[in-house]
């Protein structure tokens, strides 16, 4: 477990600069192609690192996944070193920002999240416990929202105030929250459904699965150039709409295993994803000025993850929620879990039909005076 807070962080810490990185290297014009390539390579490590992994398993220890991350960890090091300018903060700066930052605000924060997805645990029990995981949903709820405010009013705030006093940033930021804990549904759900009740080898099904990740690595780059030399707005409608048609063709999956219609409704949602999250990154990195470029990125990246976490931990209490008594998911519990399966995805659905109409009005409302845009120098400070 020490290990897995450990690698938290640091990938907390990569995922939170890289679009700050990007914004302040590439002008508003380029920033969705650049954007997009991040997506193309989360794909292609989506891609790889399953069947990679499973290729060690097979052939060497487990051992040798987390050993083989050792020396290309190094490379990507050195490479950071020579590529991207080291800032020059002495350790006294930097003592006195952790010293005066608004440490309570964080631990408010991490309280209230702990809360937040500890209520999973209880509401996954059954309605005997639905009340309390609905208690302690509650109490998470208030605690998180309550830290956001601490932190507004703190002399150090963690986040930047004029970020959530921006509503083009603030829309964009919750759709994405939307859109990845909608998705997240489907990679939680589809294991019970091809796996469990449809007797598919974990090998067949990961390949199946992975259709979405390599529909996204073709889609990205195109979605990237459309959303430097088209409408982003219109982009992230169109590819919203589609996310759609996908979650409804996810809550009609068949009864006898149709691989046409199972696989159809992957590759849609793949297309879906990959249209929308470069134009919406731009427009999120667009919002706001330079200067904040990595607290911006910070709480996209945290909206990203936490919209994910949501949706695991949401499908799967949906689900066992209308399974009273059910510990594994078989094929003799037919209709019932094919019935349970399918509500959760009309609710995915809803949420995606949700994050379309905030999409839309602010579409609607977008005045004809250009928006004012990052600044667009390459060079650092």
């Amino acid at each position: 477990m020490i290990g897995r807070v450990v690698q938290a962080v640091g990938s907390a810490m990569i995922m939170a600069n890289s679009m700050g990185i990007v914004t302040q290297y590439f002008p508003s014009s380029s920033r969705a192609e650049a954007l997009a390539a991040i997506s193309m390579f989360t794909s292609v490590g989506s891609i790889s690192g399953p069947a990679f992994g499973g290729l060690l398993i097979t052939q060497v220890s487990w051992r040798w996944i987390f050993l083989f991350n050792v020396p290309i960890g190094l490379l990507i090091l050195l490479f950071g070193f020579r590529t991207l300018p080291m800032p020059k903060v002495t350790r006294g700066n930097l003592q006195n920002i952790m010293q005066t930052a608004n440490w309570r605000g964080q631990n408010l924060f991490t309280a209230g999240i702990i809360f937040f997805f500890l209520s999973g645990y209880f509401i996954q029990q059954g309605t005997d416990k639905l009340l309390i995981g609905l208690a302690v949903l509650a109490v998470g709820l208030i605690i998180t929202v309550y830290a956001f405010i601490q932190d507004d009013r703190a002399k150090k705030p963690w986040i930047e105030p004029a970020l959530l006093r921006n509503p083009t940033y603030m829309i964009s930021v919750s759709i994405l929250l939307l859109v990845m804990l909608v998705n997240a549904i489907s990679n939680i759900l589809l294991p019970f459904y091809l796996q469990s009740y449809g007797k598919m080898s974990p090998f067949v099904s990961g390949l199946i699965m992975m259709l979405q990740s390599v529909t996204m690595l073709v889609v990205s780059p195109i979605s990237g150039y459309l959303a430097d030399h088209w409408d982003r707005q219109k982009l992230t409608i169109i590819g919203l709409i589609v996310l759609i048609v996908s979650q409804v063709g996810y809550a009609l999956y068949p009864a006898n295993m149709n691989l046409l219609l199972i696989v159809i409704p992957i590759v849609v949602n793949g297309v879906g994803i990959g249209l929308f999250l470069s134009p919406n990154n731009a427009l999120t990195m667009d919002s706001v000025d330079q200067s904040v470029a990595g607290v911006a990125g910070s709480l996209n990246s945290f909206a990203r993850t936490l919209g994910m976490t949501i949706g695991i931990s949401m499908a799967s209490s949906l689900l066992f929620l209308q399974l009273p008594g059910v510990a594994k998911i078989t094929p003799q519990l037919g209709n019932q879990f094919l019935s349970a399966f399918r509500n959760v995805f009309w609710i995915a659905t809803g949420l995606s039909v949700l994050a379309l109409f905030i999409v839309l009005y602010r579409f609607l409302k977008r005045t004809k005076k250009p928006a004012t845009t990052a600044p667009t120098s390459t060079t650092t400070k």
